[in-house]
């Protein structure tokens, strides 16, 4: 009897044309399809509008054009409108920004002229005139501008910018199918996302180059190396003791639960990238040394022990502030737009409770979806135990490997924050204190560049890189903008733009969108339009802040593409995982964590109000 051939699985696969032409075909028929007027609207609000807003702002203020006003005067202009963008239109959110933040957001300004212009705005406007132009600004940005109403250059440029929007969505159709069939394999989709961008013109062969190599993708690339490092020396397995040999059954069940008792609560208060850097390595020594001669291979196991991983650090964000950017942003927005704000604490008195939900419901969504053969597992306690008693005491590549990993941890939880109190004169990034930990380790001679060669899987980098690439193509362009407007403007005959129904409607849309981009962005591009529709539906009331909070929330739902956050992509640098195990868990657990949200709101934040204000 002939000998059955071993499933091809991830990087061993080669194209299958069948599937893959499925893809292909649908991105071409999107981008051959009519324009929708949609596209052409924003198109022009995104192309047209920065330069209307602050030719009318330079009008309003200064009397003059844009193109004859002085350089302070033009600089003032630009800092209101990208301040608009951002949803900050108060006088008082203008006088915080400074030179760092002009570089930031690409405002090219020297020292004198933002002085005169943060001078003039100081001394010669105030808070009731300032806001009334802002707001005029951006009802011209928003309704004022009519893509029918265009000639020349301005038309030519809309059109680019509905162009560049229908590419992004015929790019987004292609790449999700990409992803759920595996008709191709993974990092040559991201290499795919790039070669689009060139050919239909969106982006540069420079930019494209440049856009690879993003802060996220650095981080995850030396998060994967000092995993390798962990594992050559043996740290990962003192550390996976230390935490599990307490347990009087080291049962899997109880060993995911740890895995969401530790991870979810610390993950709404530092990076859950480092999190499921640090959580890697013991995950994979978990599954390596519970496999006995009678079962040399569990698929189940490993995916349950990544998959693990990566929901409990997926859940955490909600809980605080600190739990990701996309809190901070939505904090903001509510600030700058309603004048309204919500205290550190007060947000984790919110938010914290929804995480008490979700720890205990996606950890028996995980142990219900996947089914090991092995679920004890004390002999792997106990190989753990009598490999390190052969090891003997902490030698000295341990122990430098662990000071460095303390370090780069260190730098982690207070990079941002040294630089703005001034301690550090550039900001270094996770991405780039990873890959100096990294060095690291080769300059110690913890590990040498063969061992980073084959025991990082580059292939999840470029996987990572051309994700980023994506979600921030469908930023750019206004795809993601499109997207919401378009959901949100349709859903509203079904009376779904008041009351609960708009806040299911937001949360959902921003759930979809964070699968697809980054947190943040996806924020971003629902958080404005909601809150836009809140303020005119219950105008000063407690479903202003709640939006706001369930908006952030919703952004960390991110539970069901590999793309959609970087713990995903970490733990799928194990090799255990395929793209379809992220929907075993993270499907259900997408519309059960919309169904908790909406819960918690309805009950919890409904009943304890917030702040003295008036209920919707």
């Amino acid at each position: 009897m002939a000998k059955k051939e071993k499933k091809v699985t991830g990087y061993d696969k080669y194209v299958d044309w069948k599937m893959f032409s499925i893809p292909v075909v649908l991105f071409f028929v999107l981008l051959l399809m009519p324009t929708p007027y949609g596209m052409k609207d924003v198109g022009t609000e995104y192309r047209i509008g920065p330069k209307v807003v602050i030719g009318h702002i330079t009008q309003k203020l200064f009397d003059t054009t844009a193109s004859d006003a002085q350089q302070w005067q033009l600089l003032t202009a630009q800092i209101m409108e990208k301040n608009m963008n951002m949803g900050a239109l108060t006088r008082g959110r203008y006088l915080k920004r400074d030179m760092k933040w002009c570089k930031q957001n690409k405002i090219k300004a020297d020292k004198s002229n933002f002085e005169k212009a943060h001078a003039y705005i100081e001394s010669q406007t105030t808070d009731e005139s300032y806001l009334s132009l802002m707001q005029a600004s951006m009802t011209l940005r928003k309704d004022g501008l009519k893509y029918e109403n265009l000639s020349g250059k301005d038309l030519a440029d809309a059109n680019n910018g509905a162009w560049f929007i229908k590419v992004s969505i015929a790019m987004g159709a292609f790449v999700v199918l990409c992803f759920l069939t595996e008709c191709i394999p993974l990092p040559g989709v991201a290499f795919c996302i790039g070669l689009i961008l060139v050919f239909t013109g969106v982006t540069s062969r420079k930019e494209v180059a440049m856009l690879y190599w993003d802060d996220a993708c650095w981080f995850i690339m030396g998060s994967l190396m000092f995993a390798a490092a962990f594992v050559k020396t043996g740290v990962d397995k003192r550390v996976c003791l230390m935490m599990f040999k307490k347990l009087a059954v080291p049962n899997v069940r109880w060993i995911t639960l740890i895995f969401f008792v530790i991870i979810t609560p610390l993950a709404a208060f530092i990076s859950d990238h480092a999190l499921a850097a640090m959580f890697l390595p013991i995950g994979m020594l978990l599954y390596q040394n519970s496999l006995t001669k009678e079962v040399p291979e569990d698929p189940e196991l490993g995916k349950m022990l990544m998959i693990a991983i990566a929901m409990a650090c997926n859940v955490g964000g909600p809980g605080a502030p600190s739990g990701g950017a996309r809190n901070v942003i939505m904090m903001t927005y509510l600030a700058d737009m309603f004048g309204m704000d919500i205290g550190y604490f007060q947000w984790i008195t919110y938010c914290f409770p929804f995480l008490v939900v979700m720890i205990p419901v996606t950890w028996v969504m995980v142990n219900w979806r996947f089914k090991p053969t092995i679920t004890s597992l004390e002999p792997a306690m106990n190989h753990l135990q009598s490999e390190i008693s052969r090891m003997g005491g902490w030698n000295r590549k341990q122990i430098t490997a662990l000071i460095i990993f303390l370090v780069m941890v260190f730098g982690w939880f207070t990079e941002k924050e040294f630089y703005n109190m001034g301690i550090y004169p550039v900001r270094l990034g996770i991405g780039v204190i990873a890959v100096a930990g990294a060095v690291a380790y080769l300059l110690t001679g913890v590990v040498n560049w063969r061992d980073y060669q084959e025991k990082v899987d580059w292939g999840v980098v470029w996987l990572y890189a051309g994700a980023i690439i994506f979600g921030r193509t469908l930023d750019s362009t206004g795809a993601a903008y499109w997207l919401a407007r378009t959901a949100i403007d349709g859903l509203a005959p079904l009376g779904m733009d008041a009351g609960l129904p708009l806040m299911a409607t937001s949360n959902g849309l921003t759930a979809i969108l964070t699968n697809l981009m980054a947190d943040g962005p996806a924020a971003a591009a629902v958080g404005p339009i909601a809150l836009n529709m809140a303020g005119l539906v219950h105008p000063g009331t407690t479903f202003l802040p709640f939006m706001a909070m369930g908006t952030a929330a919703a952004s960390s739902f991110a539970y069901c593409l590999i793309i959609g956050t970087p713990p995903n992509a970490i733990v799928y640098a194990s090799g255990y995982l395929e793209p379809k195990d992220y929907l075993r868990v993270g499907l259900p657990m997408w519309f059960i964590a919309n169904i908790v949200l909406l819960l918690l709101t309805g009950v919890y934040w409904v009943f304890r109000g917030f702040g003295g204000l008036p209920g919707f």
